[in-house]
């Protein structure tokens, strides 16, 4: 009990020192604009775009493991999907803050409201999100109305969780499509892409539950053998993960396309080598699947965290790897030598004042959860219940 209590003390200052110089980001970025970023003409997605599709991807899969107490009634996780749950509440916003930092007119947002194209993949995923947020809130007022006793919220729980599991994996598809519809991009171009997302976004939940379980759940009797539970789906979705990664590389260096080669040789052997073999390889898959190996490890709460800490931070990392290096290949032979200037570069690397906002935005979805489970008392997992 006193290293959760050290922990999460530990936690609050690192999230609070995260927002303070996040609010420096946001704001340079609404009274200076974007001339303090890094992308530009020619790289037209930043870390933003990244950290966009990590915190939805969160989010979505958040949702996707809540279903397993309140959609499945699956009794090993009674009492906990109010955690997923209200991640997924923190998480969403924090996608949607990141992804609108990168718009170049954000106040145009009202036009896909109410001058839609459905068609378009884009205004599809606006609607789909704004629709997940309701439906978000939604689940959360019955788990509060439950938590007070009012049982006949019960079934309308089940479905809008129901709902919300279909959304989480038509959003987290959607994304995948977004990029896969760029016919230019032929890393992306691919019908694989937005079949791959919704394991992406399971597997992003996964780690985060096996995360605020280990390091912030109060212990009780079943502790062990949800952690267990977890850290076996997690090895298995790492282990799909790594072929989904193997298929996408190997196809590309195979066939020999230039466009889809030449990403892939960047990621692996260019300026974004060092983040793909130490972060998203080293870190983010190599290390969890060897400790989740190990029975030991898969029921300790702190090896736990730090397992599924390593997966986000490599999922983070891949999630760059995917956007970085596609939109630094030049799609005209010459052009970066034709014009040149401080926004037509191909050499990108996030500016300080990118990483600010990112760092803002992670902090700030930190401390709101960390907030939520002190304070408010639905949150509370009840040692009894959880027994049941």
């Amino acid at each position: 009990m006193k290293s959760e209590l050290n922990l999460k003390k530990v936690i609050y200052g690192l999230g609070a020192i995260a927002l303070a110089f996040g609010l420096w980001g946001f704001y340079l970025r609404f009274f200076v604009g974007e001339r303090l970023v890094n992308y530009g003409s020619y790289v037209v997605w930043g870390l933003w775009v990244a950290m966009y599709l990590f915190y939805g991807g969160i989010s979505t899969g958040s949702m996707m493991i809540a279903s397993l107490d309140y959609l499945f009634g699956i009794r090993l996780f009674k009492g906990s999907g109010k955690i997923a749950l209200w991640a997924a509440v923190v998480t969403m916003p924090a996608a949607l803050v990141t992804i609108a930092m990168d718009l170049g007119h954000m106040e145009r947002v009202w036009k896909v409201f109410l001058q839609p194209n459905l068609l378009s993949v884009m205004a599809q995923l606006v609607w789909g999100y704004s629709i997940f947020m309701v439906v978000l809130l939604a689940a959360l007022w019955l788990v509060i109305r439950l938590e007070s006793g009012k049982q006949d919220a019960r079934p309308w729980l089940r479905f809008v969780m129901g709902v919300g599991l279909f959304l989480s994996i038509f959003l987290s598809g959607g994304v995948g499509a977004l990029l896969g519809v760029n016919a230019s991009r032929e890393a992306w171009h691919t019908a694989m892409l937005p079949a791959q997302f919704p394991v992406f976004s399971l597997l992003s939940g996964c780690a985060l539950m096996l995360t605020l379980l280990g390091w912030f759940a109060p212990a009780d009797e079943k502790r062990p053998q949800q952690l267990r539970a977890l850290s076996i789906g997690l090895l298995i979705l790492l282990l799909v993960k790594t072929y989904y990664l193997w298929v996408d590389y190997s196809q590309a260096l195979y066939a020999g396309t230039p466009v889809a080669s030449e990403a892939v040789t960047l990621v692996l052997f260019g300026r974004y080598g060092w983040a793909f073999w130490l972060l998203q390889l080293g870190l983010g898959m190599v290390f969890p699947i060897a400790f989740l190996l190990s029975r030991r490890f898969q029921q300790s709460p702190f090896w736990s965290g730090v397992v599924g800490v390593a997966v986000l931070v490599g999922i983070a990392v891949a999630r760059a790897n995917i956007i970085f290096p596609m939109l630094s290949i030049p799609e005209l032979e010459g052009l970066a030598q034709a014009f040149t200037g401080p926004h037509l570069n191909y050499d990108y690397y996030p500016s300080l004042m990118e990483w600010a906002v990112t760092l803002g935005v992670t902090g700030g979805a930190a401390l709101a959860w960390l907030i939520g489970v002190d304070y408010l008392p639905f949150l509370k997992i009840k040692t009894q219940e959880v027994a049941q």
